[in-house]
């Protein structure tokens, strides 16, 4: 009988610790994500500094160039214009889409 009993509780005892383990990490999973702002970069206005900080793939001398198609050509008329811009490729572009406004 004391065995029996001995192992009843700490049946209990294990049981009793491991649900308030197992509802918290439920808890966490269902919890959803927090989601991140992408900050936009106005491509027809941000200078140089921003184009090299903020985008991948872009350092000073390709902002520079596209400071420079910007002021040659007017203001960017849709992001894919972009292409136009000297050094600048479609993987270039399709890394920084999601950054760029007009």
């Amino acid at each position: 009988m004391t065995r029996a009993f001995l192992s009843a509780v700490a049946f209990a005892l294990l049981t009793s610790i491991s649900v308030p383990g197992y509802a918290a990490s439920k808890v966490q999973q269902d919890t959803p994500k927090a989601t991140v702002e992408v900050a936009a970069v106005k491509l027809n206005s941000a200078d140089a500094e921003t184009l090299t900080r903020e985008l991948k793939g872009i350092g000073p001398a390709k902002a520079k160039a596209i400071i420079a198609y910007r002021d040659a050509h007017g203001p960017f008329q849709s992001i894919d214009e972009l292409l136009e811009v000297k050094g600048i490729g479609a993987a270039t572009l399709d890394k920084n889409r999601a950054k760029l406004s007009l």
